[in-house]
């Protein structure tokens, strides 16, 4: 969920006020100490323009480094190109933190 912020910039105050819960409870959901309801989650995907599914989308660890840049492009060659500008600035905050 952090890094759906993060790459949406927004600040936990902004998307907490938008969702209408606190900043705090935001953090403590990102940092995995609260379970949100599902309404919750719902409302911060609306409020980071991003679909509920997307915090919960998780895949076995790949170690093939050719396999991890097909899944990569195949993620990619569709989208729009404002899709593909957002997912590279995720990319960057992923990887430069």
């Amino acid at each position: 969920m952090r890094a759906v912020r993060k790459a949406a910039r927004m600040s936990r105050e902004q998307v907490a006020e938008k969702v209408e819960i606190t900043a705090n409870y935001l953090g403590e959901v990102e940092r995995g100490e609260k379970w949100p309801a599902l309404e919750i989650i719902c409302a911060v995907a609306a409020a980071l323009g991003a679909s509920p599914s997307t915090f919960f989308d998780f895949e076995t660890q790949e170690t093939d480094p050719g396999v991890l840049r097909r899944k990569l492009h195949r993620l990619i060659e569709n989208c729009t190109i404002t899709e593909q500008q957002r997912a590279l600035a995720m990319l960057k905050v992923l990887l430069n933190d």
